[in-house]
């Protein structure tokens, strides 16, 4: 049980910014109890629109996404973010948030489509 996070990449367009299904996708990456990149992801769902609960639902990376994600990684401004069995991010995780962020530009300029995901 906890947090699993993933990034996923797709040749498909969807049709909205969040709540699509792609069973087509690559995973590009994995987080194992990041809650608070979680929590920064929940807060770019909330701003691109959604209103439910933020568990096992898609969400469009753009590279303005990246670009603002990189600028909090390199400022630690990630929100302090908690749940049920969320576990805690102590700020080790910068390195690898910034390797995904090299893998999902690229996958950008190759025409993909970037998203993230996540179950708990």
């Amino acid at each position: 049980m906890g947090l699993d996070m993933y990034a996923n990449v797709t040749t498909k367009t969807p049709d909205q910014p969040f709540g699509f299904d792609d069973e087509t996708a690559e995973r590009i990456h994995y987080w194992r109890k990041h809650p608070n990149l979680h929590g920064w992801m929940e807060n770019l769902y909330f701003e691109k629109g959604g209103t439910e609960l933020f568990n096992c639902i898609s969400l469009v990376l753009t590279a303005a996404d990246l670009d603002r994600l990189e600028a909090d990684i390199r400022a630690n401004t990630y929100p302090e973010t908690t749940g049920f069995f969320f576990g805690t991010s102590d700020g080790s995780e910068a390195e690898d948030d910034l390797a995904f962020i090299e893998k999902a530009r690229a996958a950008i300029a190759e025409g993909k489509t970037v998203f993230y995901d996540s179950w708990w």
